[in-house]
């Protein structure tokens, strides 16, 4: 396992850079300028050309990229293009609102994607399983911002149960009503991942309970809810480990969307607000940090993956 670890690792290091790179090329390749926004009709070419050299944009790419990288190295993100503020800074303001927003969606996805999931198996080809079944596909196929729009609808503008926007109510600081303004963003996040938990786990729960095992516990005199949830459920969720380095991209993504949405203080608020800007240092930041949380989620399920099955341990 430590030997799986330190591959791991050390394969990190060129993807991040090959990240850094493409993602660069594709920043400044994209139309449109930042100097834009500080350009004013008084303003001559000199006076734009300085602005530009000021803010480090008049040199070639490469050499803009070069010096970029030594600054990270350095530890060293950078200034926002538009607010002068640090990039460190803003992300780690921003950062725990994401961080909680995902770590609540991703739970979520799976005790519901688990728990379903069993018991759709266990009522194969009943009407629970037929139900559950229509609504995993619908949930698998639902736009997250049309989900979103649908959620702010209802549960906000027709019932008033909950708040539309924002991370709190101006002036309120208890626990509840964070929990009131984070259920629909929480909600939009997990839909497509409980809907392809439950597909995983009951797929895998049938294939189990066909096994010999199953046959010769249940002749042992064991019940079959004991054999579903002390034998079967341990083989069965496997693939939910595989499952949990594969939704983090859709995390990542999707909390760009969400946090858009209903405005979550976080960094995917922060990520799109610097995309509209041009804020060039701000929007590598965010990159190479979601990169690295996706890759760190992916190495996270390689070692829960051995850690369960100990087969892994042995190839390692």
């Amino acid at each position: 396992m430590r030997r799986l670890i330190t591959k791991r690792v050390i394969q990190t290091i060129p993807m991040l850079i090959v990240v850094s790179i493409v993602s660069f090329l594709l920043i400044k390749l994209a139309p449109g300028d930042p100097v834009q926004a500080y350009i004013t009709p008084e303003m001559g070419p000199a006076d734009v050309e300085r602005i530009r050299e000021n803010m480090g944009l008049n040199a070639p790419i490469h050499i803009q990229y070069i010096r970029w990288l030594k600054n990270v190295l350095k530890k060293d993100l950078g200034y926002s293009l538009v607010n002068h503020r640090p990039v460190a800074l803003q992300i780690a303001e921003r950062l725990p609102a994401t961080i909680g927003l995902m770590l609540t969606s991703l739970i979520l996805s799976m005790i519901l994607g688990i728990v379903i999931g069993i018991l759709s198996a266990a009522n194969n080809n009943k009407l629970f399983d037929k139900i559950v079944t229509v609504i995993s596909y619908l949930g698998i196929s639902i736009p997250s911002f049309w989900f979103a729009m649908m959620l702010i609808y209802f549960l906000s503008l027709k019932l008033k149960l909950l708040p539309s926007i924002g991370m709190r109510t101006i002036g309120v600081y208890n626990t509840w009503d964070l929990i009131k303004h984070g259920i629909m963003p929480t909600l939009v996040l997990s839909i497509q991942n409980i809907a392809v938990v439950v597909r995983y786990i009951r797929s895998s729960t049938i294939s189990q309970l066909k096994e010999d095992y199953v046959t010769v516990e249940l002749a042992s005199g064991a019940s079959r809810k004991e054999v579903l949830y002390k034998y079967v459920l341990k083989n069965a969720i496997l693939p939910v480990i595989t499952i949990l380095g594969m939704s983090l991209p859709g995390l990542v993504s999707g909390a760009f969307i969400t946090e858009s949405i209903f405005g979550w203080p976080g960094m995917g608020q922060l990520g799109m607000n610097a995309i509209f800007s041009y804020d060039y240092p701000l929007i590598m930041a965010i990159t190479m940090f979601s990169s690295l949380i996706l890759i760190l989620g992916n190495l996270l399920s390689d070692i829960l993956y051995g850690i369960v099955d100990p087969r892994i341990k042995e190839l390692n």
